[in-house]
């Protein structure tokens, strides 16, 4: 298979360019010059984001595949797969469940209402990117050679949100932690490099149209998460479970201040209760927390510590000020 990655060197995409080089495919990584290209690959420098002349890279050459996870202007998806619908035979977009009509309810499957969005669109919120890329993509290559990857929460080594490292860097320090709980309640999320291989399996398969993929409801709770990284980490940390309704009246943020974790309700149901049974039926295989875990403390170790971090995105996590004052709040009441 000829494979051409539209990035590919960071998370998403460099996990992607790892499994399909690792498969004996010929893969081609078209990018800004910004990282240095994973060893192996056809590196081909460009801009999509400039215009016409940004995609001369692009302007010859065929392909079995293009994987993209553009999340910015839609018009960006657009331009690109209308210069490659002649020369690729699919295209894989890798969207978001972000795309799903607000609230998204549990148990929502790839049938659920959307967000509005436009091909045409240049910057828009989040889910309107994510879903004007679709539309993108889909117009360009037709329904039947367009996969759309609607992926949750995505986790694993070369993580540049920060969620996970995080957490491993928290309890890697040790002491008292703030465990959001309880510790029993099912997380949904996807190791990067099963997204990949899956992505990889779907395209190579010829599949088509949306799939939901995070891992399925039960698979992973905050207890198996954070008791992992405790062990990755051998650390002395001590976990402090606190119940929601405790950790919302003291102040600390879920998602934001919490990775990972929401109280149940509204959001809760939206982000970690997906119903992934198509995926499932079409391959999709999670590995355990514990590795995912384990092999994003390595890599974080490899890289002296600090993950490298998206300039769109904020920085995660309670500062230590903000955790003790928390800590402090709950001693209280």
């Amino acid at each position: 298979m000829k494979l051409l990655m539209l990035g590919g060197t960071e998370f998403v995409g460099r996990a992607v360019v790892e499994a399909a080089l690792a498969r004996g495919w010929e893969v081609t990584v078209f990018h800004r010059g910004r990282h240095a290209a994973p060893a192996g690959v056809t590196s081909l420098i460009g801009d999509r984001t400039t215009g016409p002349d940004g995609l001369a890279a692009l302007a010859t050459g065929s392909w079995d595949a293009v994987v993209d996870t553009w999340s910015a202007a839609p018009s960006a998806v657009r331009d690109v797969a209308r210069l490659l619908a002649d020369r690729v035979g699919r295209y894989a977009y890798v969207s978001s469940r972000s795309v799903y009509a607000w609230p998204a309810a549990a148990g929502l499957d790839e049938d659920g209402p959307l967000v509005e969005g436009s091909a045409d669109d240049g910057d828009v919120p989040y889910a309107e990117a994510k879903r004007g890329g679709e539309l993108a993509a889909t117009a360009a290559f037709g329904a039947d050679r367009t996969l759309l990857v609607r992926a949750g929460l995505i986790l694993g080594p070369y993580e540049n949100v920060g969620r996970l490292p995080w957490w491993l860097g928290r309890i890697a320090r040790g002491g008292p932690i703030l465990a959001p709980g309880p510790a029993s309640l099912s997380v949904q999320y996807v190791d990067v490099r099963d997204l990949a291989e899956w992505t990889l399996d779907a395209v190579a398969a010829g599949l088509s149209g949306p799939y939901n993929l995070v891992s399925p409801p039960g698979h992973v709770t905050m207890g198996d998460l954070l008791d992992a990284c405790v062990r990755a980490t051998g650390s002395d940390a001590e976990l402090r479970w606190t119940e929601p309704e405790a950790l919302v009246e003291a102040g600390a943020a879920p998602w934001s201040e919490l990775p990972v974790w929401l109280p149940p309700g509204e959001m809760y149901d939206a982000m970690h209760c997906a119903d992934v049974s198509r995926a499932l039926a079409a391959g999709l295989r999670c590995r355990s927390a514990a590795e995912t875990v384990a092999d994003t403390w390595a890599w974080l170790e490899s890289v002296g510590g600090t993950a490298p971090q998206r300039p769109d995105r904020p920085q995660v996590g309670l500062s230590p000020e903000r955790e003790a004052e928390v800590l402090a709040a709950l001693a209280k009441g």
